[in-house]
Parts: C-alpha cells; sequence; structure tokens
C-alpha cells in the first residue's frame, strides 16, 4: 500500500509538463510536475465559478495593505495557470506554489531527520491488532482561520469526500477507495478508519505530510455544503476564503503574484505548539527563466527559487555574498531530493524487451561523465533507484553486495561489443551496430529542463557505444513516456523516504499499461514472483525489521531484470537569501528538506525568522 503514481504525481498535472517545459516553468520537486488541468464544469451551491480547462481569468481581488520589504518573504515558482484554485481538492489546484503555507496534516514528517511531528493530531495514531482498523485523536485546541473548532469530524468527512464516487477525480480518491471502508467520528477528538483489509501503512502514507505526499484536511462546516465539492475553488476574500488551519492565508492573487499574510490568530501559536513565522507576507512570483531569476537574486528581489542548476546557483552565489544552499556556498549546493534518475527501458517492445539489450545499454553509460560535465561535478551517482537518505541506509547498505553480480553502474565498452556481437550485430560505416541493414533504435525521450544537465552526454556516450542515440524533448515528450510509444527515456523515481516499499511498489504490475494505452510512468514490466513480494511487504508497518529480506528478494529481481537503469541522483539546489530572513534549512540544520514547495512548508516556516533580529 502506497500512494499510487497518480497521487505521487496526478497525472492531470503531469500531462501538461511538456507545455511548461518549453517554457522554462517546468523543473520542479521530485518528480512531481505541475500543469494545466482537465476541464471540470458546474457551479457549486454558493455560485461560485468552477474549476475549468484553464485558469479563470478574473477572481475577487483583496485589498492587501502595505507590507515592507524586510518583512516580506520573495519566492519564485511555478506559473499563474491556478488563480484562484484554493480547494486542494480542485482541478488545477497546486501546494507546490506557495499554497502549502495555507495547509496542515495530522502529522509532519522529515525525510532527514526521520522525526515525525505530530500537529492537528494529538498522539501517534492507534491501529487494531489485526490492522483493520485505525484509531486518531486530534487536538482540541486546533480552530480554522473562521475560528471553528478543527475535530475529528473534519478528518473523517476529508477521508470520506474522498471515498465518495462522484469524488473520483480528486487526488488520492481511487487510494482512498481502495483501502477505506469507512471513516467515522466516534467524538469530537476522536476518529476510526475502518478498512477493507489490513492496512499498516495507512496513516504514515495517506495521513503525514513527508516531502509531495499527504491528503489535504478541509473544513467539513463549509465542504458538506458544496453540492460540487471537486469543482468549488473555495476562493473569494469578501468571505475570508479559503478557511485554513496553517499560519498563512490568501490575501490578493492575481496572475503575476499571489499574496498570503500571516495570521496572527494561527492557532498553533495560541496553544504554544509553535512559534509565529517572521515573515508578515509572502509573495510569489512566477519562475520565468533561470537567467532571470538569478539576477533578482543577486538584486535582492527574491529570497528563495526554484532549484537551480549548478552553473547557475554558481553564479548566484558568486555575486552576492549573502545567498546560500543547502551546504552553504561550497559545492554541490544541494541535498538529494527523493527523486534519483533512471534510464528507462520500454520493456514491452523490441529491442528492450530483450535484456541483453538493456544490459549493452547499461554498460555504454558512463556516469561519473554525467556528474563530471553535465553537473559540473556538483552531484552523485545512484547505483540502486533510491535517495541515500537516512533512513533507508540499512536497506541500500545491504543491498549493495548484489551489485557485484548486478553491477549498474559498470561503464564497460568491452562488454557492450561482447553482448552486441553475440546478437549477431555487427558495426556499419558509422561505427553504429546494425543488423540486417537496421540499427538499434536507441532514441531517449524527455522533458525539457529536466534532463538538460546531462541528457545530450548520455545520448553522445550511448552513440559513441554504437547505438543510434539522440535525446529528443518534443512537446508531446509526456505522452509518448506514459502510453508506452517511447522506447527509452529519462525520468526520476520517486517514493521511498522511511523505507523502500513505496519505490518498490511502483513497478507491481498494477502499473504495467499496454502499450499504446494512456498510464503510469513504467517500464511496461512486469514480473509475478516480484509483485508477490511487494505484496508481502504491503502487509508490513512502515520500516518493519521483517521488511529487509523481501526488500533484498525483490532487488535481486529487479537488478537482474533491470527494467530501468539508476543514473545519478537528484539535486535541489535551492538558493536562500539571508539579506532579510534566516533559519533556512541546510546541511547544518537539516531539519527539514528545503523546498519550500513540498507540503512541510507550514512547518519550515516556523524557522523562518528575521536577519535583523
Amino acid at each position: 500500500m502506497t500512494p499510487s503514481f497518480a497521487d505521487r504525481t496526478p497525472r492531470r498535472d503531469f500531462l501538461a509538463l511538456a507545455g511548461l517545459s518549453s517554457a522554462g516553468l517546468a523543473l520542479t520537486s521530485c518528480g512531481t510536475p505541475e500543469l494545466p488541468p482537465p476541464a471540470a464544469t458546474g457551479t457549486d451551491s454558493g455560485g461560485q465559478p468552477t474549476a475549468t480547462g484553464s485558469a479563470p481569468r478574473e477572481v475577487p481581488r483583496g485589498k492587501p495593505a502595505d507590507v515592507p520589504r524586510e518583512q516580506t518573504l520573495m519566492l519564485s515558482y511555478g506559473d499563474g495557470s491556478d488563480l484562484g484554485i484554493c480547494n486542494p481538492y480542485a482541478s488545477g489546484f497546486n501546494h507546490q506554489r506557495g499554497m502549502a503555507a495555507l495547509l496542515e496534516p495530522l502529522w509532519y514528517y522529515s525525510a532527514f531527520s526521520g522525526e515525525t511531528t505530530p500537529w492537528l493530531a494529538d498522539g501517534e495514531p492507534v491501529y487494531a491488532k489485526d490492522y483493520k482498523s485505525v484509531t486518531i485523536t486530534t487536538r482540541t485546541d486546533a480552530k480554522w482561520s473562521d475560528g471553528t473548532p478543527f475535530s475529528a469530524k473534519d478528518v473523517a468527512f476529508s477521508v470520506e469526500m474522498l471515498r465518495n464516487e462522484k469524488n473520483a477525480a480528486m487526488t488520492y480518491a481511487a487510494d482512498i477507495r481502495e483501502w477505506v471502508k469507512k471513516a467515522e467520528a466516534t467524538d469530537d477528538k476522536t476518529v476510526k478508519i475502518t478498512f477493507t483489509k489490513p492496512a499498516p501503512r495507512f496513516a504514515f502514507d495517506y495521513l503525514y505530510f513527508k516531502n509531495d505526499l499527504g491528503i489535504f484536511l478541509v473544513p467539513e462546516h463549509i465542504f458538506s455544503e458544496q453540492k460540487d465539492q471537486y469543482g468549488f475553488l473555495f476562493y473569494d476574500p469578501s468571505k475570508q476564503w479559503p478557511v485554513v488551519t496553517g499560519p498563512y492565508t490568501v490575501v490578493d492573487w492575481t496572475v503575476q503574484q499571489r499574496l498570503l499574510d500571516r495570521r496572527d490568530d494561527w492557532w498553533a501559536v495560541q496553544a504554544g505548539l509553535a512559534e509565529a513565522p517572521g515573515p508578515k507576507r509572502i509573495i510569489v512570483v512566477p519562475f520565468t527563466d533561470p537567467t532571470n531569476t538569478a539576477q533578482q537574486l543577486i538584486n535582492n528581489e527574491l529570497d528563495s527559487s526554484l532549484d537551480l542548476r549548478p552553473p547557475v546557483i554558481k553564479q548566484v552565489v558568486d555575486q552576492n555574498q549573502k545567498i546560500i544552499a543547502w551546504t552553504d556556498r561550497n559545492a554541490p549546493y544541494g541535498y538529494t531530493d527523493w527523486w534519483p534518475q533512471s534510464l528507462f527501458f520500454n520493456c514491452a517492445a523490441p529491442p528492450f524487451d530483450d535484456l541483453d539489450m538493456r544490459r549493452a545499454i547499461n554498460h555504454g553509460i558512463n556516469r561519473q561523465q554525467l556528474v563530471d560535465i553535465g553537473y559540473e561535478g556538483a552531484g552523485t551517482l545512484s547505483e540502486l533507484p533510491f535517495p541515500d537518505f537516512p533512513p533507508l541506509k540499512p536497506y541500500l547498505d545491504a543491498a549493495r553486495p548484489m551489485l557485484a553480480q548486478y553491477p549498474t553502474n559498470a561503464y564497460d565498452l568491452a562488454k557492450v561489443d561482447a553482448i552486441m556481437t553475440g546478437k549477431g550485430y555487427a558495426k556499419d560505416g558509422d561505427g553504429l551496430w546494425a543488423k540486417d541493414g537496421k540499427r538499434v533504435d536507441a532514441t531517449i525521450y524527455g522533458i525539457v529542463d529536466l534532463v538538460n544537465d546531462y541528457g545530450a552526454i548520455l545520448a553522445e556516450q550511448l552513440r559513441a557505444a554504437g547505438f543510434e542515440a539522440s535525446l529528443q524533448t518534443p512537446g508531446d515528450s509526456v505522452t509518448r513516456i506514459t502510453d508506452g510509444s517511447a522506447k527509452l527515456f529519462l525520468f526520476g523515481f520517486a517514493g521511498a523516504i522511511a523505507d523502500p516499499y513505496p519505490s518498490l511498489e511502483l513497478m507491481h504490475s498494477r502499473h504495467y499499461s499496454k502499450i499504446g494505452e494512456a498510464g503510469d510512468v513504467s517500464s511496461h514490466w512486469r514480473n509475478a514472483e516480484y509483485d508477490k513480494i511487494v505484496e508481502q511487504m504491503a502487509s508490513l508497518p512502515v520500516a518493519d525489521p521483517g521488511e529487509l529480506p523481501l526488500f533484498l528478494q525483490a532487488m535481486e529481481i529487479y537488478l537482474r531484470e533491470l527494467p530501468h537503469t539508476p543514473l545519478v541522483q537528484w539535486m535541489h539546489r535551492i538558493p536562500y537569501n539571508t539579506t532579510y530572513w534566516t533559519g533556512w534549512p541546510t546541511a547544518s540544520d537539516p531539519y527539514l528538506p528545503g523546498a519550500f514547495w513540498f507540503k512541510t512548508f507550514s512547518l519550515e516556516l516556523t524557522r523562518i525568522k528575521p536577519a535583523a533580529g
């Protein structure tokens, strides 16, 4: 059990990625790209227009007070296509563009510290012995921004809303319907969730905010009144919408910028749970292009932005002594994100339905060169398809001996030659492998910006190894990747944070789709033995000791079959301007991953304080 790829990276968001990427807007965290939504029509009970295929051009305007620059946190991310969408389940909503400052979970989890922080929950989740239900106690002092007490009823309502068939298009709805039989508040502070089958991972997988994961909780007293809960936009400053529990709320919004003001009545301060965030206002402006963003950072017009490529962040750090990154002012500038990069094979179609061909490609890749040239040395290799997070270290250490038999990082052109000649190929006049007059099509598809660092270098390496390789980033790359028409493609492999199961689950055959049919990002690979192992892991609690032997069995199959081959770790090289603000997460204070577009942003904000003291 784990959030499906569609919930980790909503497909309706993913499918417009190519359009944004061509404008330089698509490079997002860890494989959670953002893009325009599909159409949804209708009107909610309040008469508010609902989400459509494009964001509304006009929305109600607020009347924000003036706030000086030194009290304003200036961020650059994304675009303005989600204008006026505050319902976290409406088509087009995107928490990554500052909206995570409004939203809170029952629990936070840090991928770096491994620590859980109860928030709207009071204590830990309590499972039945058979794991067929979980009981959660909510805090009694939490409140919505309109003064209504937050309660177990809001939790139960949010889960039941996702379970409702008429809300099937909502993010997480499919998974909730699969796992949840009923969610009910037995009193104002107790919610019991009954499962359709044992679900020992449910709370961690769905109710904790970690990176981009975790369901959103909505106010029952407002959403229960909406006839179209999916189409309800929930934005109207005159009604003080949105109603949230987080430390900020929206006070004005245009395509050019959104203004979020600190709530000085935030319940967490009143309850003594947290200090008030330093910034009185957050302004989020679009990320237009790296060059423009770099200049704004150098000029102190921005405090942080979307992660930058190695040469760009080096320039920013060199030209503004107040700019730091995760590793202060030194390379590699970033931290490992949960989205390690792989070269994916289409295992259901020639030529890469042949394991030998997959291995030949693997031996033609010089990963160190990808880092040295593509990342200018500011990066790390990936031998296994997992981020090198501390909670995962015991698993990865246990699996590394297998690499002697199944080396994923072994650059060896002699082995390429041996495999290819053994299969009857010979190099033609251009030095490319061919058999019966036909060359090996090794066209690599990717998303602009996501693969610019190393994609072309990889293609040249494979061409030097004798494959007819090139990097292609057309507007329909996403379609080619998801419908299986791409034979090779570059993408990240997100999932594992506290244990390896979520990443392993991505290769379960439930994500398999026929060539030509729209589906998840996958290698179109399936293995019945592997499926059984992953299903056994799903029956265990998160990081249960029983996972390790199953993990090793699954990894042996993965390494033997090689449905995709690991390349490099994905890094977040995020600039932090200390001219006005301090308390940014860094390697010396790794309290959270540093991406303000993660769902943990509202917790991060409690550590951001004025530089002047």
